[in-house]
């Protein structure tokens, strides 16, 4: 080490000491701006794992359209892997505009959330908070947030068939064509196709191009 990360490291044991004498939420408070500032000046500031805050639980609200259910075994061994582990996982959410962050709504880690405001345990020990990773700013659309919710979930394998439906068909809705929804969740074109007919409403084929094979 030389001189200046001798300098350093002095001033963040100064700052360290300050922290341990405020009351818990000035501390979780002031790790959070100092982690933010820290993330803006960070070589990897452009991944939002680089910078996970402490979030009142009460702040942090579910998603309208996740398809991904846990069924009670599998939610009884994330409580458990998370009591006996802790969090290893910050939950992924999206904070509106704005640097102040007043509510923060699920991208992923809806179950996540849950535990740390259903377990007596868990919240406790965490003092009423979640960890949480804000989504970049360039991806706060809500058919963005939407994107982001289904490729977590398909990357891990889990998404309900009946919700992917309305999704694709709410992609559809804001704009997406089949071309882009293919894409940005992963699918083929005959996946995307076999949700629309599914779905069955005829404002999703508007823009669709049939084959004339049958003519």
């Amino acid at each position: 080490m030389n001189i200046f990360t001798d300098e350093v490291l002095g001033k963040v044991d100064q700052v360290c000491a300050t922290l341990t004498a405020l009351p818990l939420a000035e501390q979780v408070d002031l790790l959070n701006q100092i982690r933010q500032k820290l993330h803006e000046v960070s070589p990897f500031k452009d991944e939002p794992v680089d910078c996970v805050l402490w979030i009142s639980s009460d702040q942090v609200q579910s998603n309208d359209y996740n398809p991904n259910k846990v069924a009670p075994p599998e939610m009884r061994l994330l409580e458990r892997s998370i009591r006996e582990d802790g969090y290893t996982q910050p939950i992924v959410g999206y904070a509106g505009d704005g640097d102040a962050v007043e509510v923060v709504e699920v991208v992923d880690g809806f179950h996540r959330t849950r535990i740390g405001k259903e377990s007596k345990t868990v919240r406790a020990r965490v003092r009423g908070y979640v960890p949480v990773s804000l989504i970049k700013s360039s991806r706060t659309d809500r058919k963005d947030r939407m994107a982001a919710t289904i490729r977590h979930n398909r990357a891990r394998g889990v998404h309900g068939v009946m919700p992917m439906m309305d999704i694709v068909a709410q992609l559809i809705t804001l704009g997406w064509t089949d071309s882009e929804i293919a894409t940005e969740l992963g699918m083929d074109a005959d996946e995307v196709l076999r949700f629309k007919q599914t779905k069955g409403l005829p404002e999703l084929f508007k823009d669709h191009t049939f084959s004339r094979a049958w003519e």
